[in-house]
């Protein structure tokens, strides 16, 4: 068992290093002077410099986080009405919704776009006719790919995350919590917005960031689903690896890490109050 525990010990050592090791080096060589990003010749912030200065980078990063605010504010509505709808009441093939839901969080990613793809090409004519109908002028609003397609997308596969954190913090809940609120005289709508909303708040919160997070990251459904003026930050470093390395390149992602462990950390931390 000592030899056992000695290899298991040994070969995490190796996952570990194996996962960790390549972040620390686009960490360090984000500082490298050289541009060829082969040995480090010397320390240097001129690419953290020309990163904000490029205009490219910081539309994407604009697109990213407008794109992410918005994709958590609808996906933690939709799943918190729905982790409350599943505890308040019985429904006839509950098991199945609840898998249906599920879904999302399991599928690949490819075929979550591909399938919003052919979605929004298929839906996108007929409602562009019926706002035509509807409106009857020339400069009727369109529907295409752009940010909208983006948000929905997003919604689509980050509202799961939400609703199983608070699903998670409804189980534990005492029913007796929101009677006594109404034999105290609150009505219904009182009792959920006094009573419920603050105790599921911490997994409201721990959901939200993990939402703001995954949209942040999300490159795959993006990909099919975006427009011209919708490009956000994981495209635009996708677009510029394909043209070669760029060391600017390693600054963008070290910030990308610094700012996803802290939300990572903050959630943690969440999820432990949670409990």
């Amino acid at each position: 068992m000592r030899l056992i525990n000695l290899l298991c010990g040994w070969w995490t050592v190796v996952v570990f290093a194996f996962l960790y090791i390549p972040i620390v080096l686009l960490v360090v060589y984000s500082f490298n002077t050289s541009k060829l990003n082969i040995n480090f010749e010397g320390f240097t912030l001129d690419w953290y410099r020309e990163m904000w200065g490029n205009d490219q980078i910081r539309r994407a990063l604009a697109n990213s986080v407008k794109v992410a605010a918005w994709t958590t504010v609808f996906a933690v509505a939709l799943g918190t009405t729905g982790a409350w709808l599943l505890y308040r009441y019985q429904y006839r093939f509950k098991r199945l919704w609840e898998t249906l839901l599920f879904i999302p969080m399991a599928i690949p990613e490819i075929i979550m776009g591909v399938s919003l793809l052919i979605l929004f090409s298929a839906v996108g004519p007929s409602l562009n006719a019926a706002l035509d109908a509807l409106l009857g002028v020339p400069d009727a609003p369109r529907f295409g790919l752009g940010f909208l397609t983006v948000i929905i997308s997003h919604v689509t596969f980050c509202f799961p995350f939400v609703l199983v954190a608070v699903q998670a913090r409804l189980a534990d809940v005492d029913p007796s919590l929101e009677e006594a609120a109404m034999d105290l005289g609150a009505t219904p709508l009182q009792a959920f917005f006094k009573v419920m909303v603050p105790y599921m708040m911490p997994a409201i919160i721990s959901g939200a960031l993990m939402s703001f997070t995954l949209s942040m990251d999300e490159v795959l459904v993006t990909y099919f689903v975006n427009g011209p003026e919708s490009k956000t930050l994981p495209l635009e470093i996708y677009d510029h690896v394909k043209k070669g390395v760029n060391p600017m390149l390693n600054a963008v992602s070290t910030v990308f890490i610094v700012v996803t462990a802290i939300v990572v950390v903050v959630a943690e931390r969440l999820r432990r109050w949670n409990r």
